[in-house]
């Protein structure tokens, strides 16, 4: 993958204001550090940095079909490059390189707009048509590549300014990071950042599925920021499944589509490596890519220091099982306190999931090695129910089946009061139940993450956080209630959990960072398309056996212990690193203030107490200082169950929270560094470099 960028006058004339894209795009140069490339036009001015995968000796961007008329800058990869190019030719089309990103203009002169439907893969472009001034900005299906967008009045004109990374829109200089409480408000839901709301104030995500056409000086600031969906998840109306009563049938099809999937994802004019985590999905890629390769693929394994979190040896048996030689990265509580600051400079967000540090680590030791591209197993468990709260709200469910007597909903603010927890009025679940099409198990889990929004918010944020549901941001589908109940519950997975937190948090921007590409086999368009159709129980059989087709298809190629392994759940206990003390049993905050602490061997990083102090907290703003020191001082003496963890949760997501303000808005509450400096700004890390002040040999048209 790449890093795009660019600055458009949305009446069509004036030039960029010299150095501000170069600098753009300085600010995302670990995206793409083999090479650069510029075009100036006029009333725009884009950029390339670009990560050689494909192409690798004439793919320098931007590129144009051969009359020089269309011009792209790309991000991603376009499986099915091959075909397409033959399908173009045919049709009188010229080619003049040997990568994806040259089918881009060539397909949009052939179907303009609709060119949409015919790219396959994980993508986020933009067009400039010099014929008719039209520029197009567009994403991939499911969200795996991101793009984000501002609009800024500066010099009497009005401009767009997009890049791949929100860290590109500030280094412009005229886009000024500002908190967003309706986004943070998304944080404290569904500890994700789903689009196409953003934590900054007037940054806005391109929601998968989705693009922005517009012709300058013929639209309004406001029409070039209208979103238009090209693909959406979709399912048949309920009954209309495919029930699927020949199994082996079922199963083939899916082996096939899952392993032309791999086999695609595979293409590459560099080495191509795998995730390998132990459990039925990465395993599955593994063993699928190594049939493909005709021999083991290299594999990468995180070893997370941890009590019960550990997979090194279940994935070490995959790996001599299939002949491969892993690369194992550890990984515990003292990488996770020193890295954070890392995490949440990298994610742009703040970021509740503390395994996402791992997979930081992970891809940089992938760069370490010399590889740039990896396979991953994400995108099963959303669409196959790999989660437990699916099958909890299966066991709910039958209760609430009683006609009028909404017994889980009662049983759960029950259980809620019973532990000690603030709760929302039933009423407000219920509502949120009705807009969601009925109950479903993504909403216990949020439920659980939003009452850190009671707890821990001044009662003036708190107050403007209750004025509004961060569902209604979501733009759901209108057919959401025609679907099966648990249909319902895939879609809103796909929707919120995989573009705001797995292939975000968790994947491209975490790889990014390292320059490495992570390509998702389960998220391919015809894996999806089939998993889709099929009837509920191919996804849960009973009460237990989840990704049921999935791991019919593993017993083929894995042992039967590896195609029916349980999922893990992949997260540091809370206190293991935000309450680490040493000897002492206590810690003192900036304020001077002691609070008792379990004693703990490790000692805690010293940003952490200082974004947690009563002077940082009430500096940001967003928190109730005293609610703050009495959970830390509580979820010491905790025991494990569903209460501490919703606690856990809301003080990592106010730790994150902090973090994030002191890095991206205003650099008070702790001794850590900004991340933003305006014009000028880049990343800390391993690819420094020099920020030109103009752009090198642009292209001029």
């Amino acid at each position: 993958m790449c890093g795009i960028a660019g600055m458009i006058d949305l009446s069509g004339h004036r030039p960029a204001p010299r150095g501000v894209v170069p600098a753009m795009a300085q600010a995302i140069y670990h995206r793409g550090p083999d090479e650069d490339g510029y075009l100036t036009g006029a009333g725009l001015e884009l950029a390339n940095r670009r990560l050689s995968i494909v192409g690798l000796a004439d793919g320098k961007q931007p590129i144009s079909n051969e009359a020089g008329t269309v011009w792209t800058v790309f991000n991603g990869e376009l499986f099915e490059y091959p075909e397409k190019r033959r399908e173009l030719e045919a049709k009188g089309h010229v080619f003049r390189t040997h990568t994806d990103t040259e089918l881009v203009p060539h397909l949009w002169e052939e179907y303009r707009e609709g060119m949409l439907d015919h790219l396959r893969g994980q993508f986020a472009l933009c067009v400039w048509d010099k014929r008719t001034n039209e520029v197009v900005l567009a994403r991939d299906r499911s969200g795996i590549c991101p793009l984000f967008y501002a609009v800024r009045r500066h010099d009497g004109a009005d401009w767009l300014l997009f890049a791949s990374e929100m860290k590109g829109l500030f280094a412009s200089g005229l886009v000024e990071p500002k908190a967003d409480l309706r986004g943070l408000n998304h944080v404290f839901t569904f500890f994700a950042m789903p689009g196409p709301v953003t934590v900054f104030e007037g940054v806005t995500a391109l929601a998968p599925g989705h693009y922005l056409r517009f012709g300058l000086g013929t639209t309004s600031p406001a029409a070039a920021q209208t979103q238009r969906a090209y693909w959406r998840v979709t399912y048949p109306d309920r009954g209309q499944e495919e029930y699927g009563a020949d199994e082996a049938k079922v199963v083939d099809g899916f082996e096939q589509v899952l392993l032309a999937a791999v086999n695609k994802r595979l293409r590459a004019d560099v080495p191509v490596v795998s995730y390998l985590s132990g459990g039925v999905d990465s395993s599955l890629v593994v063993a699928m890519a190594n049939k493909a390769l005709g021999r083991p693929i290299p594999t990468f394994t995180i070893s997370v220091q941890g009590e019960g979190m550990n997979e090194e040896s279940e994935a070490l048996q995959v790996a001599r099982h299939l002949g491969c030689e892993p690369v194992v990265v550890k990984s515990g509580h003292d990488e996770l306190r020193v890295g954070y600051p890392e995490l949440i400079g990298a994610a742009e967000i703040p970021v509740v999931d503390t395994s996402c540090l791992a997979l930081l680590e992970l891809a940089r030791s992938v760069h370490r090695h010399g590889y740039k591209v990896a396979l991953t197993g994400e995108g099963a468990d959303e669409w196959l129910a790999g989660y437990s709260w699916f099958k909890i709200n299966r066991v709910v469910g039958f209760l609430d089946r009683v006609p009028g007597v909404p017994v889980g909903g009662a049983l759960r603010t029950l259980f809620l009061k019973a532990t000690g927890q603030p709760t929302f009025p039933l009423r407000q679940y219920q509502a949120t139940q009705q807009l969601l099409g009925g109950p479903n198990g993504w909403l216990d889990l949020y439920g659980i993450m939003s009452l850190n929004k009671l707890r821990f918010f001044t009662p003036e944020k708190r107050d403007e956080l209750l004025r509004y549901s961060p569902w209604e941001d979501l733009d759901l589908s209108p057919d959401l209630h025609r679907w099966h109940p648990f249909n319902r519950q895939m879609y809103l997975g796909a929707r919120v959990m995989l573009p705001g937190h797995l292939l975000a948090s968790k994947g491209d921007r975490v790889a990014m960072h390292s320059s490495v590409e992570t390509r998702y086999a389960f998220l391919d368009e015809d894996v999806l398309a089939f998993v889709s159709r099929l009837h509920p129980r191919w996804k849960l059989r009973g009460l237990l056996r989840d990704k049921f087709v999935e791991r019919k298809v593993a017993e083929r190629w894995l042992p039967k212990e590896v195609a029916w392994r349980r999922k893990r759940m992949f997260r540091a206990p809370m206190d293991a690193w935000l309450e680490g003390r040493e000897g002492t049993g206590q810690g003192v905050g900036r304020n001077g203030t002691a609070h008792p602490y379990p004693p703990s061997p490790v000692p805690s990083e010293g940003w952490i107490d200082q974004v947690l102090s009563a002077e940082s907290i009430r500096k940001a703003g967003y928190f109730d200082p005293e609610a703050v020191a009495a959970a830390r001082r509580k979820i010491g003496g905790m025991r494990r169950g569903l209460g501490r963890t919703g606690l856990e949760m809301g003080l990592t997501a106010v730790t994150a929270t902090q973090l994030w303000h002191h890095l991206y808005i205003r650099a008070e509450l702790c001794d850590l560094p900004s991340r933003v400096s305006g014009i000028g700004y880049r990343v800390s890390g391993e690819y420094p470099g020099p920020v030109p002040s103009a752009p090198p040999g642009p292209l001029v048209v």
